[in-house]
């Protein structure tokens, strides 16, 4: 092999390494789930010649803006992530990436986003994505060392997304746009505090503070999970009601809803981590999979 060869070949791993560090910097698959809801809004939404200029502004401002949050929030939260074993991998734990490098790329990807959506939406669905990015970073984050208030905190930004798609296939937000929203609220609470439980040990070295009743892994914890996946049932069936999607989707949302909290059953009696893993995956399968659900049974 030339010099040239392996030239060529350390530049070309450099190159993948950098792309790979400021991928987890943006928490890339997050960011992707996080625009998935929100193009689910854009499309059930519109109503008449889809938008393509929106829809694409929309895709890629809206993925900016979640990735211009996270990588701030792996900004903010460098320091304790070095604690924990699912994050001391992270890109600035690791120092992959320096500070001020950081600093730069989220700022210029937070400013890319706004203006996608500025340009490509309307001012309204640019407003509440800022506002989104602003309340995950400067208030979720920092109060999760607080207490379980954060997780209702971080769900208004985490049931953003469909709203913005909404906002930005409409112009407006109606009943409908605050019945997606919900739906997606209020899933966060048991998916927030599934996690929370598998990865107690991990937060509770960087005193993270996300579990209710007073933190612990047991049967009022488990119970108020309960309930939040409970009230899933009612609220997926509203879109079928109200007449935003067909009969068949609300079908296959109860359906969807019931797996779901069967789950937390399991987690009541035992209170152990394998049934608290559970919930997670199955938050997981559940929103995407009614999402789509409703989507293929959009009503003309």
């Amino acid at each position: 092999m030339s010099s040239v060869d392996v030239t060529s070949s350390s530049l070309l791993f450099l190159i993948r390494g950098r792309l790979a560090a400021y991928s987890d910097l943006i928490k890339f698959r997050l960011s992707a789930l996080v625009t998935f809801s929100a193009v689910f809004g854009y499309i059930l939404g519109d109503r008449g010649v889809f938008g393509w200029p929106g829809f694409i502004g929309l895709t890629l401002g809206g993925f900016l803006i979640s990735g211009a949050a996270g990588a701030a929030n792996e900004i903010m939260e460098r320091d304790l992530d070095k604690l924990m074993k699912r994050t001391q991998n992270r890109p600035l734990p690791l120092q992959l990436i320096s500070l001020q490098e950081a600093y730069w790329f989220t700022g210029f990807v937070a400013l890319l986003g706004i203006s996608l959506l500025w340009i490509f939406t309307n001012p309204l669905t640019t407003g509440l994505g800022i506002l989104s990015m602003l309340l995950y970073v400067f208030a979720y984050t920092p109060l999760k060392r607080v207490g379980p208030i954060a997780v209702f905190v971080g769900a208004i930004p985490g049931a953003m997304p469909p709203l913005l798609g909404w906002t930005a296939a409409t112009g407006s937000i109606t009943y409908e746009a605050l019945i997606i929203f919900g739906i997606q609220f209020v899933w966060q609470f048991p998916h927030f505090w599934a996690i929370a439980w598998v990865s107690d040990e991990d937060y509770k070295r960087a005193g993270f503070k996300l579990l209710p009743s007073g933190g612990g892994q047991d049967l009022n914890t488990a119970i108020q999970i309960m309930i939040y996946t409970l009230f899933l049932l009612p609220l997926g069936l509203l879109p079928s009601y109200f007449g935003l999607v067909g009969l068949n989707s609300g079908i296959v949302a109860t359906v969807c809803g019931v797996l779901f909290l069967a789950q937390t059953f399991s987690l009541m009696r035992d209170c152990s981590r394998k049934s608290a893993l559970k919930i997670m995956f199955g938050s997981f399968i559940y929103l995407p999979v009614v999402q789509i659900a409703y989507l293929l049974d959009k009503m003309p």
